[in-house]
């Protein structure tokens, strides 16, 4: 078999049977153990802050009245104000992104944590500045608050000082 067919066939394994391969491999050469590793970190700390800022902005500006009309008002519960239901849309959407800035910081990979947590503050800062949602109104000071909860969470990792002054001066709206 040649060497485009086997990656061909390889390429088209799901998530379950590559990790499968994977951990058969890692139980028949415990030395590959090393070189996966290596590899997994640098995999998994390859974050483009500009790529999370695009995304956080992008999903935030995604978020939409009707969903929120559907959310608030009258329920057979009770009664859900629009502000409530357009904080807990926002907090939807940024919760999987500080999960990330935990992650990485549960992981040790500074330099991905930190990224992740700038590329939320910027986000975050063109959702403030550039959005023409309807529902930025019904959220006005949740930004600031998801930008310290993205600091909270980065500095949980000990960040050096330098670090710490480029994230600060990012979420004072400087560049990093």
């Amino acid at each position: 078999m040649k060497r485009s067919e086997m990656m061909q066939f390889i390429q088209s394994l799901n998530t379950n049977e590559a990790s499968r391969v994977l951990y058969g491999l890692l139980d028949e050469d415990p030395l590959l153990m090393k070189k996966i590793y290596d590899m997994a970190v640098k995999v998994a700390g390859d974050v483009d802050a500009d790529a999370i800022r695009d995304m956080v902005f992008s999903r935030l500006d995604g978020l939409d009245m009707d969903e929120l009309n559907e959310r608030s008002g009258r329920t057979r519960y009770g009664y859900v104000e629009p502000a409530e239901a357009a904080w807990e849309m926002f907090e939807e959407t940024l919760n999987p992104f500080i999960e990330k800035v935990k992650k990485n910081v549960q992981r040790t990979l500074p330099a991905a944590a930190k990224a992740y947590c700038i590329g939320i503050i910027k986000g975050l800062q063109q959702y403030e500045e550039e959005s023409n949602s309807d529902l930025k109104d019904w959220v006005a000071d949740t930004p600031g608050d998801y930008i310290d909860a993205a600091i909270e969470e980065w500095r949980k990792g000990n960040p050096n000082n330098e670090d710490i002054a480029e994230v600060m001066n990012v979420a004072k709206g400087g560049q990093s």
